[in-house]
């Protein structure tokens, strides 16, 4: 691996199941295993940790795939490329509406993705006020609430106005009615709907393929300028990821995920058994094969810039800024590493 460039890195995150192995790195003194010192900063929203990111204030973020397209071809308005060496988690977000708007359009728990959305769009269509939100505009629930709407009325998916609201804050806006529904990661459908405020009507892998949803990304300077340390970084979140998968104790790490406010409610083994055990099933399969990032998934998101926001796009050729988003070496690297462990 080579002498670490830095050792004392700022390592940002949302609070959401997929940041965990970062979590479990820092707990089990992973990162110490390889010469680094981890300080964990909790951000707000996925813009101000955008921002800190590209600007220096943080190393490393646990982050949405679609910003690296996004950053590449300064659809963000910033235009610091953002590269990553690790994919944090797979298609894992789902659609909730509230109890309310469920009751009203007769929503059952075994409709298609499909028939939750012609059900809520014949209320659109006949002059009701719906009002959705997602977390970020470049992101897969973006992409995935209006791929979701298309199912009843493509038209409509392209012209509904939608809402930005930062993961945690989704209980909040629907229950002070705000919102009507949203498209999020866990556990911010599970907490609302513990709340008797919401019921999660689909989820994201009955409507889009299986692409990279969350990712550790850094800067494509900061990369250059610290490889190994990135290596470093890598090593010690796939050690976590691994283990996590395996790990037949979860109590640790629901426990971790309270400390750090990532899970806000009573669940447990014994009660909301149901949801204890899926948020449990979630965390061991956020990825299906293995966590090296793929061209394909970042041909897939930019297909989608372009198709929701971001036309103009179209005269960009969208296979190199795909590949240039990745850093395979680097996981590649990190990957040998571990095997020290």
């Amino acid at each position: 691996m080579g002498h670490l460039e830095k050792n004392k890195l700022q390592l940002g995150y949302i609070p959401l199941l997929d940041c965990v192995a970062l979590l479990w790195a820092k707990q089990r003194g992973f990162f110490e295993d390889v010469g680094l010192d981890i300080s964990l900063v909790q951000e707000a929203s996925w813009a101000s940790l955008r921002d800190r990111l590209a600007f220096g204030l943080l190393d490393a973020a646990h982050c949405l795939s679609a910003m690296l397209p996004a950053a590449a071809v300064a659809a963000d308005q910033i235009g610091i490329p953002l590269q990553t060496p690790l994919v944090l988690s797979e298609n894992r977000a789902f659609i909730s509406l509230s109890q309310k708007l469920c009751y009203e359009l007769n929503i059952q728990k075994q409709d298609s993705a499909e028939t939750s959305a012609q059900k809520l769009v014949q209320k659109i269509k006949a002059n009701n006020t719906v009002s959705l939100a997602h977390v970020f505009q470049h992101s897969i629930h973006h992409y995935c609430l209006r791929e979701w709407l298309a199912l009843a009325d493509a038209e409509l998916a392209h012209s509904i106005q939608v809402k930005t609201l930062p993961p945690p804050y989704m209980a909040e806006a629907l229950n002070n009615h705000l919102i009507d529904g949203f498209c999020v990661g866990e556990p911010w459908n599970t907490q609302p709907e513990l709340l008797g405020l919401s019921h999660i009507v689909c989820s994201s892998q009955d409507i889009i393929p299986n692409v990279a949803d969350k990712v550790l990304a850094v800067t494509q300077d900061w990369a250059q300028q610290h490889p190994n340390t990135l290596i470093a970084l890598t090593s010690a979140i796939i050690r976590a990821q691994r283990e996590l998968r395996e790990i037949e104790d979860f109590a640790p790490v629901w426990q971790l995920l309270i400390e750090f406010e990532v899970i806000q409610f009573h669940c447990s083994p014994e009660v909301h058994v149901e949801k204890y055990f899926n948020i449990q099933n979630i965390i061991r399969n956020f990825i299906q094969d293995d966590a090296e990032p793929k061209q394909k998934d970042f041909v897939w998101l930019f297909q989608q810039m372009q198709k929701w926001h971001s036309p103009t796009i179209k005269t960009v050729t969208i296979t190199d800024p795909a590949q240039n988003c990745l850093l395979l070496d680097i996981y590649s690297a990190a990957l040998n590493e571990t095997i020290k462990f």
